[in-house]
């Protein structure tokens, strides 16, 4: 008994510290893309999906469980219901961008943590509950443009770093035989920093920067609901609803317009004065209300095809009362997942989770008339590891080959690829062994 405590504790511990590091980490990372499409609104908006979801185009909405694997389901609380061991997520990113405009050319990289979730069982064995972090969007951007007036040249240069995360707590019950209900509160946090400089080709010239920071936090609320429809013992139809609230949370802005000189070797060399400052004004960030209509169709620990429909009102978004010029989006998703067999033993091929995918977005942002449209490919792995006597563990990898904006009008294209891997636990946490 005493062993089974000790064990017990240890693995609390272990999450324990493992949320501790991960909050941090995450409070304090800033420049974590390059895109300069994330200037706009509150940057790019970062799908709600665990890597074994995104390399299915990120569908969601219908998704229950894919396999008798235990996966968290974040974007859908209604899945929580058929959590039935304790199960821990954790996982990083990566993504290569090249940005092209015209005949310029610019390539970057970028890694980070990127989620922690964690799911239970609840006694009766038809509901659940998870919480965890994990992103909600990310800026990160530095550009500058030319212009010329009565024979002095200027130089704009933008630039803007942070993004904000969500921490989430949430609920999913199932009702009779076939329906699940579920709901998160999460709390939205973070810094959205953007900065512009003017700086003129003069002797002596002073220069002016102006800088406008909100910090993000309060408290939003999403849902779900998933009704299943038996095709035999093996087989069903899974239809689903997720959604967002259009919920508002608190912003302090601080707004800092400033002047600079610069040394003979072009750095910036000393702050001359403050022309304007706004320290800690209290503001409101409205969000936007979001629905996602999905459905999945699968053979239980074989096969799984699934397609969703989502859209975003963030016309209505404000920030501090002033509306950001956005547009509503829209987007679909289309995947599954295939397991040759999973109860194979003779070959390790047999026992992998093979997933494939698309996705394809009409953002929120305009531009020069132009709609700026996301699309990718999805590709992954599910690789189960060596079991235990009561856990099991998988290593799930997912590829994102993709592309965002366009060449036409002057504007730019990102191509990129992301790279995710995370880390999935299931274990019977809680549960005393038996003596006979």
């Amino acid at each position: 008994m005493k062993s089974l405590h000790l064990n017990m504790y240890k693995k609390i511990n272990y999450i324990a510290a493992v949320l501790v590091l991960f909050t941090g980490i995450t409070a304090q990372a800033q420049v974590n893309s390059q895109s300069t499409y994330s200037e706009y609104g509150l940057g790019n908006i970062k799908p709600l999906a665990l890597p074994q979801l995104r390399a299915m185009g990120g569908i969601a909405s219908g998704v229950f469980k894919p396999s008798g694997y235990n996966n968290i389901n974040m974007q859908n609380p209604a899945s929580y219901s058929g959590i039935s061991m304790a199960t821990v997520d954790i996982g990083m990113s990566g993504s290569f961008t090249t940005l092209k405009q015209g005949s310029l050319s610019e390539k970057s990289f970028n890694g980070a943590l990127s989620h922690i979730a964690l799911a239970f069982p609840i006694v009766n064995g038809k509901s659940g509950i998870s919480f965890g972090l994990l992103p909600y969007s990310q800026v990160g951007y530095e550009y500058t443009k030319q212009s010329s007036v009565g024979g002095t040249n200027y130089t704009s240069i933008y630039s803007g770093e942070g993004g904000l995360s969500k921490a989430y707590l949430g609920f999913g019950q199932q009702i009779g035989s076939h329906f699940r209900v579920g709901g998160n509160v999460e709390y939205l946090f973070g810094n959205l920093v953007k900065s512009s400089s003017i700086e003129m080709d003069l002797v002596g010239a002073k220069y002016t920067r102006i800088q406008d920071k909100n910090s993000v936090g309060g408290v939003a609320f999403s849902y779900g609901a998933q009704y299943e429809i038996p095709l035999g013992t093996k087989k069903r139809i899974t239809l689903g609803y997720s959604g967002s609230s259009s919920s508002t949370v608190n912003s302090t802005r601080t707004y800092l317009a400033s002047q600079y000189l610069k040394n003979s070797t072009g750095d910036e060399d000393a702050f001359i004065d403050t022309l304007t400052s706004i320290k800690g004004k209290e503001t409101k960030l409205k969000l936007p209300l979001t629905h996602s209509f999905g459905f999945t169709i699968q053979r239980d620990n074989k096969w799984m095809f699934g397609a969703d429909y989502r859209m975003g009102g963030w016309k209505k978004l404000a920030i501090d009362g002033e509306n950001q010029g956005l547009q509503d989006s829209w987007g679909v998703s289309a995947g599954g997942q295939y397991t040759p067999d999973v109860t194979s033993i003779g070959s390790y091929f047999k026992r992998i989770d093979y997933r494939l995918g698309f996705m394809y977005d009409k953002t929120y942002i305009q531009r020069s008339g132009q709609d700026i449209k996301q699309q990718a490919i999805t590709l992954g792995f599910g690789l189960p590891l060596a079991p235990s006597r009561y856990s099991f563990y998988k290593l799930n990898f997912t590829t994102e080959i993709g592309q965002r904006g366009t060449l036409s009008n002057g504007l730019v294209k990102e191509n990129y690829i992301n790279f995710h891997v995370g880390f999935t636990l299931n274990d019977t946490w809680f549960i005393k062994n038996k003596l006979y």
